[in-house]
């Protein structure tokens, strides 16, 4: 039976809609974060500015409160970047991702990290960790006393890499910074539990499918997992790129259609949804690519206009007046401006909350070069 083809558009709809971007969820942040997997959080403020455009009502504290009570954590995850997650999902899918923060230790030390004894690094680490919860500035220093021969550098990224390590509060909190204290996964959340690769695979598909086993190592950052995951393909439903690729979904997954609107999000840099597939064409036209994805892998703060990123955003705050600048990539009408405008305003008053008395949006066009109208408040 030959696979029913889904256009890109129809891929584009059943993204954002089980990326809650077709319409906010009452979700709390703990449901929604599983619902997602995982938010990317290099650095603190934009997984909260990612529920934001995804749920309703959402308030900073809810997550900040979640991640003091235990119920979210952030710590090093796929990709082997820094990633909000349940502590449920942390326990049961650790063990599945760490073959990427291995891979992370290699990709970025290198030569650095030859000839590290592993086993010895993780004895000296652990106690140290678990009674004193110290930065890893400080972790680097404790093992260069042990091991004062070793790249100091290489030495704490092989702990972060094989002994599994959560932040503790208010390290990654709304407004924290990027200084962080650390301890192990097993002292703070308890035991894991087995690896279980299909299922974190499943996991993948309800929050970006229709997508193939190429999507979900680009979004894990792991190699390898076509014959890992072969049994598993077999009960899923199957179909079709238009550009021939083949497609599994979870059975009986709704495919949203292609005339569905979709109205204007803002995402926070780094928003995994751009990271999630080979082919990110779904969400994001290839000749945007690089206006988006910029140097030191940083990726922009983008707004979804019409299911697709039509321009970047960045904020400011200068005294009491806070602006949203949106660069777009081409010229859009009154009607689109406008709701940018009133999303943009939106998102400034959660940005700020009160810091702020005057609110502004503006709007540069980066494909001719000119300031369209500025509405502010």
């Amino acid at each position: 039976m030959t696979p029913t083809i889904l256009s890109r558009k129809q891929l584009n709809r059943t993204l954002l809609a089980r990326q809650l971007l077709l319409q906010r969820s009452a979700d709390g942040c703990e449901a929604a974060t599983e619902r997602l997997v995982a938010l990317q959080s290099q650095i603190p403020n934009p997984a909260y500015i990612g529920l934001w455009t995804r749920l309703s009502g959402f308030e900073k504290r809810r997550l900040s409160e979640s991640l003091e009570k235990r119920r979210i954590v952030r710590a090093p995850w796929i990709r082997s970047t820094l990633h909000l997650v349940s502590a449920a999902d942390h326990q049961r899918f650790q063990a599945v991702i760490q073959p990427a923060l291995a891979r992370g230790l290699r990709s970025f030390f290198g030569p650095r990290a030859n000839g590290l004894d592993i086993e010895r690094l993780i004895q000296i680490a652990k106690p140290y960790l678990e009674a004193e919860t110290p930065a890893i500035g400080a972790l680097r220093n404790k093992l260069q006393e042990h091991e004062p021969d070793q790249n100091k550098q290489a030495m704490a990224y092989a702990v972060r890499s094989y002994l599994p390590l959560v932040q503790i509060p208010p390290s990654g909190t709304w407004g924290a910074g990027t200084r962080a204290t650390y301890t192990t996964a097993e002292a703070w959340l308890g035991a894991p539990t087995p690896a279980d690769l299909p299922a974190l695979f499943q996991r993948y598909l309800a929050a970006y499918g229709p997508a193939n086993v190429m999507d979900f190592q680009t979004w894990t950052g792991m190699t390898g997992l076509k014959s890992q995951l072969a049994p598993a393909l077999t009960d899923l439903a199957r179909y079709q790129s238009e550009d021939g690729a083949v497609l599994y979904d979870l059975p009986g997954s709704p495919i949203i259609e292609a005339e569905r609107p979709a109205p204007i999000r803002f995402l926070p840099e780094y928003d995994n949804i751009l990271i999630a597939h080979r082919d990110r064409r779904r969400i994001l036209p290839e000749i945007h690519r690089k206006k988006v994805f910029i140097s030191a892998g940083r990726v922009l703060g983008t707004v979804l206009i019409d299911g697709f990123v039509g321009a970047i955003w960045k904020v400011r705050m200068d005294g009491k007046a806070a602006s949203l600048t949106v660069t777009l990539f081409e010229r859009r009408n009154s009607d689109v401006r406008a709701a940018i405008e009133s999303e943009g305003l939106k998102l400034l008053k959660f940005i700020y909350d009160g810091e702020a008395e005057d609110l502004s949006v503006e709007f540069a066009g980066r494909s001719c070069g000119e300031a369209f109208a500025t509405t502010s408040i």
